[in-house]
């Protein structure tokens, strides 16, 4: 094959550094999508090699086997047989291996080998393997797999240039073969497992520096009391950094947005142009704005945690309770993933097995705290709860969030529960997954991903928030009120109208009007509701635009402020997450369910905290 362009596939168990190898080769010349007719993630990028010719690649999810049993596994087996709609199979497979872990990697590769398919085989991760005095005789590997080995370091981009050598010359000397592979029965698995076995056992020898420190770290983290300790104490100290780290970030912002509508206020005259720009631009978009720093917080303790090999163990930890209440041990990772958004944490269920195991974490998952709640959180507890310690160091505020993500996790085991004995009665099957090894962090990495957060929480600041707070702003001003009309100009506005017919439903859960109006849009994303607190406040003349806690500090009793943060615990989430339920589960069925039970659920969790702190205050 003389083709100019070579489409090659990475193919690798989960936690094999095939993503790191992916960055490595592609860089910033990638792109995400999704596969035709699914909603599988899709990534694919681009580079030319020293000889001139374009290398097309596939970063396919990660997988044991060519069995599928997941949506996501069912993606690289078709992509691999060239099967996928719209696709024609790779050129040639790169099989990814964690050079520390083979076992599981060579049985993939001999499935791999019997789809004919041109195949090179990376063992990345090869400085850690080295490190840890693993011995592996890669030439004998080669010839018992009759495939090139090349031995890589994705994060330091070393080896890349020989893996580069091998697929062009793998694409131009080795024609594709007929297809043998087929589904494996109990037999056939049994004998491919052994033939791995005396592979690994030939042509790999156990370390001569066996990683004791791994040893004694599982010894600790995986320990079913003292690991779940640790789980939770790093859990409580990164609420405390939200905190503590982002205030100065936090305090800059909001100074920066405060002079902008200081100067804003002494160059317009008054009139709908200022009011526009202060009441709707600055009171919307800035009220979440000075959010991010304490957004990049959060993201940057999971990136850190996932780098480190951490997030795998902590699966693991949480998989007896989480068994417990019906969910499976796969599913800590996609209810990790919807502290940052309920989105990506619900594709990620894709990864799970069982249809009853992966719609059950489909239906909790926005009950984890994501991101888009943290400006509702950090607004109210700011606002109403006293900046001081406990002990002289534990952030009174930074309990108080712990203590919402706490109550997030407890609700969806709970919800989870009642599912699976309500819907589903059946078992929930093992969890079995191969932990990574502990690894330093990669700052690129980390930093990239950190910047990727920010972008998407910036777009939406531009986009949607933008679109809401003006949105916000015209229904709050227009139409004006009539002349001599007693009141505030607010309440003849189409807001103040809608507000004010909507309220007599929230008025024994606490709410006034204005929150109702900032419960409509908080529906395109939660974030929202905070944009249009602001907008709604500001333009009634209650607010500075720049100091919206301040505000609410002044006008909500105590019990509102904290039926409000009950209400957003469990509040109907974003019509994007509905959208997504709607695509994974292939029906409105579950998404209507879903928005039922949640909106029940933050009504009577509000009715409760409103009247118990009520009757406390009295």
């Amino acid at each position: 094959m003389n083709a100019a362009v070579i489409r090659a596939a990475l193919v690798g168990n989960p936690n094999s550094g095939k993503t790191a190898l992916f960055n490595a080769l592609t860089g910033a010349r990638q792109k995400v999508a999704n596969y035709a007719g699914v909603t599988v993630e899709r990534k694919e990028g681009h580079f030319s090699t020293a000889s001139g010719r374009s290398i097309s690649v596939l970063d396919l999810p990660g997988t044991y086997s060519l069995r599928a049993r997941s949506p996501d596994e069912a993606v690289t087996r078709d992509a691999v047989l060239g099967r996928l709609t719209g696709e024609t199979r790779p050129d040639v497979i790169v099989a990814v291996a964690d050079a520390t872990n083979l076992r599981l990697v060579l049985r993939l590769v001999l499935e791999l080998k019997q789809t004919g398919a041109a195949l090179v085989l990376a063992l990345n991760m090869f400085d850690i393997a080295t490190r840890q005095g693993l011995c592996i005789d890669v030439e004998g590997l080669s010839r018992a797999l009759g495939v090139p080995v090349v031995t890589t370091v994705a994060t330091r981009k070393r080896g890349l240039d020989d893996l580069v050598a091998q697929v062009e010359t793998v694409a131009d000397s080795v024609p594709p073969t007929e297809n043998l592979w087929h589904e494996p029965d109990a037999a056939q698995l049994r004998a491919a497992h052994r033939q791995a076995e005396q592979i690994m056992k030939t042509f790999v020898r156990p370390p001569e520096r066996p990683d004791t420190w791994t040893g004694r770290f599982d010894a600790v983290l995986l320990h079913p009391v003292a690991g779940l300790i640790i789980l939770l104490s790093l859990l409580f100290v990164m609420f405390q950094a939200v905190f503590t780290w982002s205030a100065p970030a936090m305090d800059l912002i909001e100074a920066a947005f405060g002079a902008l509508s200081g100067l804003v206020v002494n160059v317009l005259p008054d009139g709908l142009l200022r009011s526009l720009i202060t009441d709707g631009l600055i009171a919307g978009v800035g009220g979440v704005l000075v959010f991010l720093p304490q957004i990049l917080v959060l993201f940057l303790f999971i990136l850190l945690l996932e780098d480190f090999g951490y997030m795998a163990r902590a699966a693991f930890l949480m998989d007896k309770i989480m068994g417990g209440a019906g969910l499976h041990g796969r599913a800590f990772i996609p209810l990790l993933s919807s502290f940052a958004c309920a989105i990506p944490g619900i594709m990620a269920t894709r990864v799970i097995d069982s249809r009853h195991d992966r719609l059950a974490t489909v239906m909790v998952a926005p009950l984890m705290t994501c991101s888009a709640r943290i400006p509702v959180y950090t607004l109210i507890i700011a606002a109403f709860i006293p900046n001081t310690h406990l002990y002289g160091w534990v952030s009174l505020q930074g309990l108080v969030m712990f203590g919402l993500y706490a109550a997030g996790i407890v609700s969806a085991l709970a919800v989870s529960f009642v599912l699976r004995k309500v819907f589903w009665r059946s078992a929930v099957e093992p969890f079995i997954m191969e932990l990574p090894t502990y690894k330093a962090p990669d700052i690129k990495n980390v930093a990239r991903n950190l910047w990727q957060r920010a972008e998407i929480f910036l777009r939406r600041v531009g986009g949607v928030i933008l679109i809401m707070s003006l949105l916000i702003w015209v229904l709050s001003t227009f139409p004006g009120a009539p002349a001599g009309a007693p009141g505030p100009a607010i309440d003849y506005s189409f807001a103040g109208r809608i507000g004010h017919f909507l309220e007599p439903v929230f008025r024994p859960i606490g709410f006034n009007w204005q929150m109702v109006v900032a419960l409509v849009p908080g529906m395109a994303a939660r974030e929202v509701a905070v944009a249009a607190l602001g907008t709604v406040y500001a333009v009634g003349g209650d607010a500075d635009p720049a100091a919206l806690g301040t505000t609410l500090a002044g006008q909500w009793p105590l019990a509102t402020a904290l039926s409000f943060l009950a209400w957003y615990i469990f509040a109907p989430q974003c019509a994007s997450t509905l959208a997504v339920v709607k695509r994974e589960t292939n029906g409105w069925k579950w998404p209507i369910v879903m928005f039922v039970y949640m909106v029940a659920l933050a009504y009577i969790a509000s009715f409760i905290v409103f009247h118990t702190a009520s009757a406390l205050a009295s």
